[in-house]
């Protein structure tokens, strides 16, 4: 299969000791980015018990990312989870050439960090709630 972009190994094994480290609190993200000019991808931070307002503060105004959130789920009959999901921060201020490029390799990420759910948010800050995503993850 051809690849855009390359997911580097040092990557793959980060997105795997996320993926199945044990959390019992809080949400946790890992924030990958493209560089163009290699074209590969980057991890850019970690994040532990972080709330979504205070990742949303995080994430680059004009800048796609790849988001990795374990997010701690409160469901209605009491019980919590912990679900992964791939948040697609991709804002519509962003250059068009790197905006091409993160949704060319968007699904290649999305396999590689073996996520099924994915938001997108391509409004900024605003958009990236706890109220959006309970809604978004509830609702399916």
């Amino acid at each position: 299969m051809s690849r855009t972009v390359d997911i580097p190994q040092a990557l793959k094994d980060s997105l795997r000791k996320f993926r199945f480290a044990r959390r019992n609190q809080g949400s946790a993200a890992l924030v990958v980015k493209i560089n163009k000019a290699k074209l590969v991808m980057e991890e850019v931070e970690q994040f532990d018990n972080i709330s979504i307002e205070e990742l949303a503060e995080e994430l680059p105004e004009n800048s796609p990312r790849y988001v990795l959130l374990s997010y701690e789920l409160n469901h209605k009959e009491g019980r919590t989870s912990f679900p992964l999901v791939l948040v697609n921060w991709a804002p519509t201020t962003s250059e068009t050439g790197i905006i091409t490029l993160h949704a060319s390799a968007l699904l290649d990420f999305q396999t590689t960090a073996d996520v099924s759910k994915v938001i997108e948010v391509r409004d900024g800050a605003e958009s990236l709630t706890k109220d959006a995503i309970d809604t978004q993850l509830l609702s399916s």
